[in-house]
Formats: C-alpha cells, sequence, structure tokens
C-alpha cells in the first residue's frame, strides 16, 4: 500500500486525483493539469514534495566524504547557506542519482529522488563506512515547494514569520530558520524554471503552512504540471533522462562535474576523464517537432549520423508546441525526424531549455 505525506488529508480536501508515485499516494492533479501549469508560470502554485528523501551528513570529515561521493565539488560551497546541484555516479560513471546539496550550520543537508530511496541509502552507507561521518535521513520533515513569479511574495503573506530570511535569500541557497520553532529550514531552490521556495518543516506543521498558503492565494499544483513545467524548463528526470547506464556527459549535465581540483578522486572520474578523452558519443539536446503529433518519451529519433532517442516529450502548455528532450550521436545537425506511431515526423534541434521565467528562449 503505498505511503501518504503529512499533507494526504489536504489533497483530499482540495480535491487531488491520487495516484501511486515511487510507492507514494500524491496529487497527479486538482482537475486540470493544464490550468496548474499555467497558474505556476504566470502567479503561484504548491507542490507536496515530501515523498523526497532529506538527508543531514556530519562529522569531522563531512566534506571529504561528499568530495569523493559527488562528481560536484562541495568544497564550492564556501559559505552557509550555498547549495549545488550533482550526481552520484557508479564507478563505470553511470548516473546513480541526481540531488541538491546544501552547506549548513551542522555541515549539510542533501535532498535525494523518492523512486531511488533504497539505492541511494544503501550506496550513501557503504562509501561512508571508510569516513568519520554520520548519514540521517530526516524522515520526520514533510516539504511544500512554493513556485512561480508571485511565490516569494505569496509565501511573505502566509509566513510573515519567514519575511526576512526569504527577502536575504539568492537563487540556489537554503538556511534554517531560528524565527520559527521545530527545525524549518527554507530554500530558494525548484524544479519548474519559476522563481521559488522549497521548505522543509516538522511534517505536523505542514497542513498549517499549507492552509495558510491557500488564504495568501497560493494553488494546489500535482505531479502533472510539476512534469510539465521541468520538461519546459530543460530539467532532467531521474529514470528518464539518466540512470546508470548514461554518463553525465551524455545527459547534459557536463557543468555538474568539478573536474579541479585534479587531484580529487570522486566516484566515476577515471570513466568520465575517459568518455571526455575521446570525445562523448551522445549529446542531449532539445526538439521541437514541426510535424503531426506529439513527442513522447522512447519514440526513436532519425539524425543525419545515426539513431537516438527521446528521453521526455509531452505538449507544452506555455508554447503550445510538441517539445522534448532527447540523447542523440554528438554529431547530428539541426533538423532530425521522429518516429510517431511509425510515421516520421521532422523535428528541430534547439538548445535547452525551452522556457525561462514563462518566456520562450530558444
Amino acid at each position: 500500500m503505498p505511503q501518504r505525506t503529512p499533507l494526504y488529508e489536504a489533497h483530499v480536501a482540495a480535491g487531488g486525483k491520487l495516484v501511486d508515485f515511487a510507492g507514494w499516494e500524491l496529487p497527479i492533479h486538482y482537475g486540470s493539469q493544464l490550468k496548474e501549469h499555467e497558474i505556476v508560470r504566470a502567479d503561484a502554485g504548491m507542490f507536496d514534495v515530501s515523498h523526497m528523501t532529506v538527508l543531514d551528513i556530519t562529522g569531522p570529515q563531512a566534506t571529504a566524504f561528499l568530495q569523493q561521493l559527488l562528481a560536484n565539488d562541495v568544497a564550492r560551497l564556501g559559505v552557509e547557506g550555498k547549495a549545488l546541484y550533482s550526481a552520484m555516479l557508479t564507478p563505470d560513471g553511470g548516473v546513480i542519482d541526481d540531488l541538491i546539496v546544501y552547506r549548513t550550520a551542522w555541515d549539510y543537508r542533501m535532498v535525494v529522488n523518492a523512486a531511488t530511496r533504497a539505492k541511494d541509502l544503501a550506496w550513501i552507507a557503504a562509501r561512508a563506512a571508510a569516513f568519520d561521518v554520520t548519514v540521517t535521513e530526516r524522515s520526520e520533515l514533510a516539504m511544500l515547494a512554493i513556485q512561480g513569479p508571485n511565490a516569494l511574495a505569496k509565501t511573505r503573506a502566509a509566513a510573515p514569520q519567514l519575511a526576512g530570511l526569504i527577502d536575504s535569500l539568492q537563487v540556489f541557497q537554503g538556511l534554517a530558520a531560528p524565527e520559527v520553532d521545530g527545525g524549518w529550514f527554507v530554500a530558494r531552490t525548484g524544479y519548474t524554471g519559476e522563481d521559488g521556495l522549497e521548505i522543509m518543516l516538522p511534517g505536523e506543521q505542514a497542513i498549517a503552512l499549507w492552509n495558510a498558503l491557500l488564504l495568501a492565494g497560493v494553488s494546489p499544483a500535482g505531479l502533472g504540471a510539476r512534469d510539465t513545467l521541468r520538461l519546459e524548463a530543460g530539467m532532467n528526470l531521474y529514470g528518464s533522462d539518466m540512470d546508470e547506464t548514461v554518463s553525465p556527459l551524455a545527459a547534459g549535465m557536463g557543468w555538474t562535474i568539478a573536474w579541479q581540483p585534479a587531484e580529487r578522486d570522486f566516484v566515476g572520474r577515471v570513466a568520465l576523464e575517459a568518455e571526455r578523452a575521446a570525445g562523448p558519443a551522445w549529446r542531449q539536446v532539445g526538439l521541437v517537432l514541426q510535424g503531426k503529433g506529439v513527442l513522447r518519451g522512447g519514440q526513436p529519433v532519425r539524425t543525419d549520423v545515426g539513431d537516438g532517442v527521446i528521453t521526455s516529450g509531452t505538449f507544452s502548455p506555455t508554447l503550445r508546441l510538441s517539445v522534448a528532450i532527447a540523447r542523440v550521436p554528438a554529431g547530428c545537425g539541426e533538423q532530425v525526424e521522429v518516429d510517431i506511431r511509425g510515421k516520421l515526423e521532422p523535428a528541430r534541434v534547439v538548445k535547452l531549455p525551452f522556457v525561462r521565467h514563462g518566456k520562450q528562449v530558444f
């Protein structure tokens, strides 16, 4: 039976259509996925992301541990609050999971995906055994993502005790909220391509925050809108756009690899250096359909130098076009064809993202 987040009753009260997602009962929408998508682009919507796995990493060797575990380098997080996006890799350079890590007063906080929780925890525990470090899962915390151009202003109205902290946050920064009892943590991060916040807080306090946000004019949004928003923003989904068989160089994540200092021996480095030296065989691109149909994950992509595949595809509510993220041979040109139900339809290769802050960017 799927698990329920502390906000389950709030989803029921809001008319959410609940589905099983990675073992959790979560809303796919509250009546209209399209409307929820548009609200986030134009105003402010909120998502229950309490299914995500929150880990605190503490101890004298916390930095050294994460420098080995992650492809990006936590030494770049020079001050408390800074965050970075990274991946854990296999020794062969495949992506075990993608994640965000924050520099905190207690060392580090890391947020990983729900669908990969078991394998992530096992991998992290195995690597941590060689270090003087403690990894603590914060399963008592709920998490709300409030996203959209009015997200910050409406969250200030809903939770005035957080106003000062919210005003102080830079993009991709997260800090503990000493103004609130119970260990709240507020980050200016998200998965939609819009400005916004992700708030971690004790589960028993989550519905009160949800209700306050409702009163402030923030609309509930479900997993369906979250997926179309992140795809428009060119953001990867683990299990679709990358996994343990795909390297970050082939998944548009080369910018998340910290190659310097050269002596930092992170897991997967040798394999990635060999791939980089040889020249990656694959690259990640955006596709805009010029023919008929809708681009979907798994559809073959015919290029002038070989076949690729769509890893995520949808009809973009913002652009009113069908768009996709695809993995194609590195040397492919700007025009390709996509096999849609046995018919080849033309598509144009573009640079990701498709949308930034509600505007077309390709």
